[in-house]
């Protein structure tokens, strides 16, 4: 299958070139963009005949792209592609996997819908929440995973996705950002448009927040925070 794709992003792909029939007569793997021959790319979505796996030699590395395509245009094989009206997101760079989660949550994703139950109007969450939405103020879209912990006096605005067993301190403040399983934020901590994974903060584009690799002193590891109910 094939997407047409903005010509300033036809670089980030392989292009694939067909006559008006859709017959593919051949591809280029990221070209630069004035000198690529179409806009429609490869989605990475393929349906092969039996036959073709004939074509593979057994035991060794082989590339679907760079070789099996190829070699089935060299034979004079049919080779068909086909563009069907669906929505296609590479997330092969943070910025679209940024952009494929912001349209999640959105609902502009096609028979994609988000997960967990929804407790509040444009809130979402696992099991074994612990939170008191009364005591947190929060504007949806908003996912909370499973045994994740956020203490009263928060602040959650969307489209924010919480990772599970996450714990957001009182007073930290989370605006349209990505936290990934387990991360902590401290009561200082302000987030937003970012992405949070370990004692890790970065923008959409993978660019750090804040000290050396995005290290932050108000994020880290919920796992490393112990039992707050421990009375030793």
């Amino acid at each position: 299958m094939v997407c047409e794709v903005p010509r300033q992003r036809v670089s980030s792909y392989g292009v694939v070139v067909c006559d008006e029939a859709g017959r593919i007569q051949s591809f280029q793997e990221k070209p630069a963009t004035e000198e690529a021959l179409s806009q429609l790319v490869n989605t990475g979505i393929y349906v092969f005949e039996p036959q073709v796996i004939d074509l593979i030699p057994h035991a060794t590395e082989f590339d679907i792209g760079s070789e099996l395509f190829p070699l089935i245009l060299e034979k004079g094989l049919p080779f068909q592609a086909i563009e069907v009206p669906f929505t296609w997101i590479d997330i092969g760079h943070l910025s679209d996997y940024w952009e494929a989660n912001q349209q999640l949550m959105r609902g502009k994703l096609r028979d994609v819908h988000m997960p967990g139950t929804e407790v509040r109007p444009g809130i979402w969450t696992g099991l074994n929440v612990d939170v008191d939405w009364d005591e947190v103020r929060a504007e949806g879209p908003i996912y909370v995973g499973s045994a994740s912990r956020i203490e009263p006096g928060c602040e959650i605005f969307g489209p924010t996705w919480i990772g599970h067993g996450c714990h957001i301190e009182r007073g930290a403040r989370i605006s349209r950002s990505i936290l990934f399983a387990y991360s902590h934020i401290g009561s200082q901590g302000r987030v937003t448009e970012s992405l949070v994974f370990g004692r890790n903060c970065v923008d959409q584009d993978g660019n750090p927040l804040a000290n050396v690799d995005g290290a932050l002193d108000w994020v880290g590891d919920a796992r490393d925070q112990g039992d707050p109910d421990d009375p030793k």
